[in-house]
């Protein structure tokens, strides 16, 4: 097993290498010196992540020269406001930044989110890394450039696309993910496997029991290979104009599901999940899809403890939530169908009753 493996995101003059490894922490100051731009930094991150991890960032900083200011917001999609970017730009000026200074997330999706986009805005655009603590922002979020804050009225409706200039992804800090999280993270892994790559989802049935029981070298190979799809589907449509829409495969019905769930029932991996479910229902029932598929499909998601069906949830109440998804366009829904392990299409129009059917089949 290499110690460090390195996926290249391809997009010109923005292209940056995404690190996955072991013990990858305490070298991140090395990491970003390598880049050639200024010693000091602020670092974002939360109080859980900071007590865990905080010790060996700063090690990593100070053997490398750098100075830093440490930014701990509160642990929460709650907080993820432009009130706390606030206190990020605040912080940056105690911190001296400048133009060849660096904003270090260290921890998930909501750390990732409000650093980069801190980073994208201030000075009109600093040097940002990304350095993901868990399974879901080292797989997903962390990997593509997008950045934002939430609105009373949604999710990520303020944002910019914001590319890093390095992602440092230690898998040893996986380890200390509660299993919910985990079996949360590993969806949008599945997901992966069923939008681009057959191969890659078959290693994951070959190696469920390994990367359940969080085993190093599956885990490394998994974070690796989700992370090099990922990066192709950005460098071919950085700014999710076609192609990267298939990444939202499962998340029309997922986002109808956590919005009905008021954001506290469902973990967004295990909506997600179902969602995927239902995706891959619907285009059974279109004729696009195989149903052994499907089955294939389920059993890999219940092997990573993630749920299959939403018992309870009304058809018609799912079907409204998700018209107020961000991704539809104009009151039209878009649907990321597979029609193969491996592969999926874009449907802009489905017949409502077909969908409802869908849905029913899986609450």
């Amino acid at each position: 097993m290499k110690r460090v493996e390195k996926v290249k995101v391809e997009l010109g003059r923005r292209s940056y290498e995404i690190l996955v490894g072991r013990q990858l922490l305490v070298q991140i100051g090395e990491s970003l010196a390598t880049l050639g731009k200024g010693r000091r930094a602020l670092v974002v991150t939360n109080p859980l992540v900071w007590d865990l991890y905080g010790s060996e960032v700063e090690k990593g900083l100070r053997e490398a020269g750098f100075s830093w200011r440490v930014a701990i917001l509160p642990d929460g999609e709650e907080y993820k406001t432009l009130e706390s970017v606030q206190t990020l730009y605040d912080q940056a000026l105690v911190a001296g930044l400048d133009r060849q200074s660096w904003i270090v997330a260290v921890g998930g999706g909501v750390v990732g989110d409000m650093a980069g986009f801190a980073a994208a805005t201030f000075m009109r655009g600093i040097n940002f890394v990304q350095v993901p603590t868990t399974l879901l922002a080292q797989v997903d979020s962390s990997v593509g450039g997008k950045t934002g804050v939430n609105h009373p009225k949604g999710k990520n409706l303020i944002g910019a696309f914001y590319q890093p200039r390095l992602v440092v992804s230690d898998i040893d800090s996986l380890n200390s993910l509660p299993e919910r999280e985990w079996a949360a993270g590993l969806a949008e892994v599945v997901k992966y496997g069923m939008i681009w790559n057959e191969f890659f989802f078959e290693f994951l049935e070959q190696n469920k029991e390994g990367i359940w029981q969080r085993q190093a070298q599956p885990v490394q190979e998994m974070v690796k290979a989700s992370c090099s799809i990922k990066a192709q589907v950005v460098s071919q449509d950085e700014q999710e104009q076609g192609l990267r829409a298939i990444l939202n495969f499962g998340h029309t019905f997922g986002h109808g599901l956590e919005a009905l769930g008021q954001y506290r029932e469902w973990k967004h991996g295990e909506a997600v999940a179902v969602g995927m479910v239902m995706a891959s229902r619907l285009a059974v029932r279109a004729g696009w899809l195989k149903e052994a598929a499907l089955e294939r499909l389920e059993r890999l998601l219940t092997a990573f403890n993630l749920p299959v069906r939403a018992p309870g949830v009304d058809p018609e109440a799912l079907w409204q939530a998700m018209l107020y998804d961000k991704k539809g366009e104009e009151g039209r829904l878009t649907f990321i169908l597979p029609d193969r392990i491996g592969g999926v299409k874009i449907v802009k129009e489905l017949d409502r009753q077909l969908i409802l059917a869908a849905i029913a089949e899986v609450v």
